[in-house]
């Protein structure tokens, strides 16, 4: 699978659909989606499944998310997403799952992974596990800062109670989840992207130990 190409195709297929996000341009152009960008995304979905499996050690669910956006909510009534995402999900049967994603856009190519939004009793955890062993956390998290991923910005603008505000780790006892993303690297797809969530491995373990409760 020319997965460069597909890569190439979402950039060129998505900065159009963003001048002209209208059902009529989707149905002029959605041969290129159903023909080069879901085929492939499928493709690598398949290619990168097993390879997460063996690294984590624990079954992985596949996701491609779907093009249109759920505007019942939202003041942006655009009917389609302008970029495409996938996921990967470790189905630990714990009480929360951490993921690896993959996305492309006419904007940015990114790996990432993590945890959105902590459940309450896995936010309350986390906080203990920072506070506790937090010179374990630290050392994950900075190695994976030093390889080139940005963490989501902290959630709250003070340390919660009862912690300390001057903790050594104030930031992530700020955080309500955790998120890490980079550009991809160079090199062949699906090798760049595993390069990448090899790094990630580690934290997303981290987390899953956490929200196994």
């Amino acid at each position: 699978m020319d997965y460069d190409r597909m890569i190439e195709t979402a950039r060129t297929f998505y900065a159009a659909l963003a001048q002209s996000n209208t059902k009529e341009w989707w149905d002029d152009h959605r041969e290129t989606y159903d023909t080069i960008l879901k085929p492939s995304a499928e493709a690598l979905l398949h290619d990168i499944t097993p390879l997460l499996a063996k690294r984590t050690g624990v079954k992985i669910e596949e996701k491609l998310f779907r093009p249109n956006r759920d505007v019942r909510f939202s003041k942006d009534k655009t009917p389609y997403k302008t970029h495409i995402h996938m996921m990967w999900t470790m189905k630990t049967g714990g009480r929360q799952e951490p993921v690896f994603f993959f996305g492309v856009s006419p904007d940015y190519v990114t790996v990432g992974g993590g945890l959105k939004t902590f459940d309450k009793a896995v936010l309350d955890d986390w906080r203990k596990m920072v506070d506790l062993d937090g010179d374990r956390i630290g050392e994950i998290i900075a190695a994976l800062v030093k390889k080139g991923f940005v963490l989501d910005e902290p959630d709250l603008k003070r340390v919660p109670q009862p912690y300390a505000a001057d903790h050594p780790l104030a930031e992530h006892l700020k955080r309500k989840g955790m998120v890490a993303r980079r550009s991809l690297g160079l090199g062949p797809i699906p090798e760049a992207i595993m390069v990448a969530f090899d790094a990630l491995a580690p934290f997303n373990t981290m987390l899953a130990d956490i929200a196994e409760g």
